[in-house]
C-alpha cells in the first residue's frame, strides 16, 4: 500500500541509487532487445561553481530524451563530463584570490595551476552530486574531464595536423586585449556596448579629422581618406605637416576603401598598433607608411614616446590630451553626444584595448566550407528551424580565430621556440627550446569534445556511438561551441558530430526579467527541489518552453507541479486501495474500451511530440490527460463500479484503471522520473523490473 503522501525528501536518493545499482545507465548492460544506439554527449558544465537553473534545464531536456529513447528500446548513452573552462575558471579563481588578498600575477605557474586544479576537482565532485539530484540517468562509468590525458593528447594531435595542413599560423596582429585579465580574447568574446563619448575634431595642417581616441594620436603613422572622396583627392600621396601637443608632425595622406567618407570629416588618422581596421590599412600600405607604434601597454596605460602623459590610464589621458590640444588651438570642436559601439570584455565589462600581439590563429574559411555544404544539404536538423539561417550567416562571414590565451589554466599550446624557429609537439625538442607559455582558448578543445569523449580514433565507443544523435545546448553558444564542433568533427573524422541540434533559450523570472544575483531573482534549482521535489522543478522547466525561446519559471509554477506530483500519487494510491485481487474473468464495457482507445491516442500524440522534440507539448498533453481526463472523469465514473457487487464488472473497472495508470506512468516517467518510479515499484512492478527500462 502506498503511503498517504509522496515524501520526495526521503525517497529521491533511494530511487536514484536503485537506478545506479541496476547498471542500466550504461548501455552495455541494457537487455539485448535494446539495439540501435542513441547518443547524447553532455555539454560539460564549467567546473568552477555550482549548477544553476540553466544547467537544470539542459539536464532535464537531455534526460527526457535519454529516458524516452531507452524505453523505446534504443541503446541509450548519455556521456557526462565537466569542462575545465579555461578563461571562465581563471576569472572565477581570480575573484577568489582577490578575496584572500592574493594576486595570480604574483604566483608561480606551477603553484597557481595546482591550486586551480584542486579548486575545479572539488567543484566537479559537487556538480556530480547535483546532476544526480536532478535525476540525470547518464553513464557515470564513462565520465570525462576536458583536462584528461586522452583529451589533451588528441587536442595536440589536432593542433599539429592543422599546423602541418596550413590551417594554423602564428602572426603579429592587433587583438582584443583585456587590461584587467591580461589576456587576448577572440572576437566572439567581445561584448559591444553602446556608449556616448565626445567626438574630437582635430586640425592636422590643412585637414581636419574626427576621432573618439585622441590619446592614441602618439601612435599615428598616416592620415587616410576614401579614394572616391573628391574633397581630398588632391592630398592623396602628399605629406602633411601639422602641430601636435608634443611638437611638429608629418603624415602622409593615403587612400583606402576602409575609410567611411560619411564619418566625421571623412579624414581619419591611421594608428596601426591600436585599431584593427588601421592595422589592416597598414598591411595594404606597408611600402608607403611606417608600421605599428605601440603607445598603450598591457595595463591600459600610455607608454613610450608620449611625453608628460606616460603612465596615465587611457580615460584619464584622453581628457588631458584634449585640453592640451584645445590650448594649442588644434582642437576645432567636439561633439559630446556621439553614440558608438565600444568593445568590452564579456566577463569584467572593462573596455578592451586593441594591441599588437604575436598569437596563434586558425584559418576558418577552409574549415567552414564543408560545414556550410553539410548544413545546406540538411544533414543537420536545427530546432528551432530558423537557427539554420543564423548558423549559415555566421559561417559565411567567419574570420580567422585567435586561439591563444595569456593565462595558465588550460591546455598549454605545444609549440616550442628557439630564436625564429618553431617546432610543434608535446615534448621539448631540446634543452635550448622554450615552450609557448600560452594556453588554448577553451573552445579549441571543447570543439572536439564529441569525438574525443568517445575515444577517437580507435575506441569501441567511437565506432559504436559516433556520430551522436542530438546536441542539446543553449542558443547563445551556437557560434562559440556548436559551429566549432561541426567544423572540427568534419575535419578530424570526416563526419558530422551529431544529426540534430536542439537549442534552448534563457530561463527568466515570472516577469520575464533575466535572472541575476544583483536583482535577487535567481532561483537555485536544488534549493527549490529540496522544498518541492525534483520532479516539480523538471516539469516547471519544460512546460511552456519552446526551442530557442526564453522561458519563465517561478516558485509558484514549481509549487503547481508539486501539486501535480501529489495528484499522481493520490491517483495511484486510490487505485491501489481499490485493488481487486479475486477473479480472473472480466469483460470490458464499451466505456472501458473507449477510455483505453483514448489512452492509446494520447500516447501516440505524446510519442510524436517527443520524436519531434516538442517536449513542452508532450508535457502539457500528459498533464491535462492525467488530471482532467483520467482523474476527473475516468476515475470518478469508475468509483460506483469499484463498489459494485458484480465481481466481474468490479474487476473490469479496476483492470482498466490499472492499465491506464501503468501507461500514464510510462508517459510521465521521462519528465517526472522519481515519483513515477516509486509508484511503479510500490504497486505495479513485477519480478524486480524497473520503470525506467520498461517498454514504451
Amino acid at each position: 500500500m502506498l503511503d498517504t503522501r509522496y515524501d520526495h525528501k526521503s525517497l529521491e536518493d533511494k530511487i536514484y541509487k536503485l537506478w545506479e545499482k541496476s547498471g542500466f545507465f550504461n548501455p552495455d548492460n541494457l537487455p539485448k532487445k535494446h539495439g540501435k544506439p542513441f547518443t547524447i554527449i553532455m555539454p560539460p558544465p564549467n567546473s568552477n561553481g555550482a549548477l544553476h537553473i540553466g544547467h537544470a534545464l539542459f539536464v532535464t531536456l537531455e534526460d527526457i530524451m535519454i529516458r524516452f529513447w531507452r524505453m523505446r528500446g534504443r541503446r541509450a548513452l548519455w556521456l557526462p563530463g565537466a569542462d575545465h573552462a579555461g578563461f571562465e575558471t581563471q576569472v572565477v579563481f581570480d575573484k577568489k584570490l582577490e578575496r584572500e588578498g592574493r594576486n595570480r600575477f604574483q604566483m608561480n605557474r606551477e603553484t597557481l595551476w595546482r591550486e586551480i586544479w584542486d579548486f575545479t576537482q572539488n567543484n566537479k565532485k559537487m556538480m556530480e552530486g547535483q546532476l544526480r539530484r536532478l535525476g540525470s540517468s547518464c553513464d557515470w562509468s564513462r565520465e570525462m574531464f576536458t583536462l584528461d590525458p586522452d583529451v589533451i593528447n588528441q587536442v595536440y594531435v589536432t593542433f599539429k595536423k592543422m599546423y602541418e595542413d596550413g590551417l594554423i599560423y602564428r602572426d603579429l596582429r592587433v587583438v582584443n586585449w583585456c587590461p584587467k585579465h591580461k589576456t587576448a580574447l577572440s572576437d566572439l568574446e567581445v561584448k559591444y556596448e553602446e556608449q556616448k563619448d565626445p567626438l574630437y575634431f582635430i586640425k592636422y595642417g590643412p585637414l581636419t579629422l574626427a576621432t573618439v581616441r585622441p590619446e592614441t594620436k602618439f601612435g599615428d603613422t598616416a592620415l587616410a581618406v576614401n579614394p572616391k572622396d573628391k574633397r581630398y583627392k588632391k592630398y592623396v600621396g602628399k605629406t602633411i605637416e601639422a602641430e601636435g601637443v608634443l611638437g611638429p608632425l608629418k603624415f602622409k595622406v593615403i587612400a583606402d576603401e576602409a575609410v567611411d567618407p560619411k564619418f566625421g570629416t571623412g579624414v581619419v588618422k591611421v594608428t596601426p598598433a591600436h585599431d584593427v581596421t588601421d592595422f589592416e590599412i597598414w598591411t595594404r600600405h606597408k611600402g608607403e607608411i611606417p608600421g605599428p607604434k605601440v603607445i598603450i601597454d598591457e595595463n591600459g596605460r600610455l607608454t613610450g614616446d608620449v611625453g608628460e602623459f606616460k603612465g596615465l590610464k587611457v580615460a584619464e589621458a584622453r581628457k588631458l590630451i584634449a585640453e592640451k590640444m584645445k590650448g594649442a588651438g588644434i582642437l576645432e570642436k567636439t561633439d559630446d553626444d556621439y553614440l558608438h559601439q565600444v568593445a568590452t570584455c564579456y566577463k569584467c565589462g572593462k573596455t578592451l584595448e586593441p594591441l599588437p600581439k604575436p598569437q596563434w590563429f586558425v584559418k576558418m574559411k577552409p574549415l567552414a566550407k564543408p560545414a556550410i555544404e553539410a548544413v545546406k544539404k540538411n544533414k543537420i536538423v536545427f530546432y528551432p528551424a530558423h537557427s539554420k539561417k543564423v548558423f549559415l550567416h555566421w559561417l559565411n562571414n567567419i574570420r580567422d580565430w585567435n586561439i591563444s590565451r595569456q593565462i595558465i589554466w588550460g591546455i598549454r599550446i605545444p609549440a616550442w621556440f628557439r630564436g625564429d624557429e618553431i617546432k610543434i609537439g608535446a615534448e621539448s625538442p631540446g634543452p635550448d627550446w622554450r615552450q609557448d607559455p600560452d594556453v588554448f582558448d577553451t573552445w579549441f578543445s571543447s570543439g572536439q569534445w564529441p569525438f574525443i569523449a568517445l575515444g577517437y580514433p580507435k575506441g569501441k565507443d567511437y565506432k559504436t556511438f559516433y556520430p551522436t544523435d542530438v546536441l542539446e545546448t543553449a542558443a547563445d553558444i551556437l557560434f562559440f561551441w556548436v559551429a566549432r564542433m561541426v567544423m572540427f568533427g568534419i575535419y578530424r573524422t570526416g563526419e558530422l558530430p551529431f544529426k540534430t541540434v536542439y537549442l534552448h533559450g534563457l530561463i527568466r523570472d515570472k516577469d520575464r526579467q533575466k535572472m541575476s544575483k544583483s536583482k535577487g531573482n535567481v532561483i537555485d534549482p536544488l534549493g527549490v527541489a529540496d522544498v518541492y521535489g525534483t520532479d516539480a522543478v523538471r516539469m516547471a522547466l519544460v512546460a511552456g518552453n519552446t526551442p530557442g525561446k526564453d522561458s519563465t519559471i517561478s516558485e509558484d509554477k514549481i509549487r503547481g507541479y508539486r501539486n501535480f506530483a501529489t495528484k499522481v500519487w493520490n491517483i495511484a494510491r486510490f487505485i491501489a486501495m481499490n485493488e481487486v485481487k479475486v477473479g480472473k474473468s472480466f469483460r470490458l464495457t464499451a466505456k472501458d474500451k473507449t477510455n483505453l482507445n483514448k489512452l492509446e491516442k494520447i500516447k501516440a500524440q505524446v510519442t510524436r511530440h517527443l520524436e519531434k522534440f516538442e517536449f513542452h507539448l508532450a508535457a502539457e498533453k500528459i498533464y491535462h490527460y492525467i488530471w482532467h481526463d483520467f482523474a476527473d472523469k475516468v476515475i470518478e465514473e469508475a468509483k460506483p463500479r469499484l463498489r459494485s457487487e458484480n465481481a466481474e464488472d468490479r474487476l473490469a473497472a479496476y483492470k482498466t484503471l490499472e492499465k491506464i495508470l501503468g501507461e500514464c506512468l510510462k508517459m510521465l516517467h521521462p519528465f517526472m522520473p522519481f515519483v513515477t518510479e516509486e509508484i511503479y515499484q510500490q504497486f505495479l512492478a513485477k519480478d524486480g523490473k524497473l520503470l525506467f527500462v520498461e517498454e514504451w
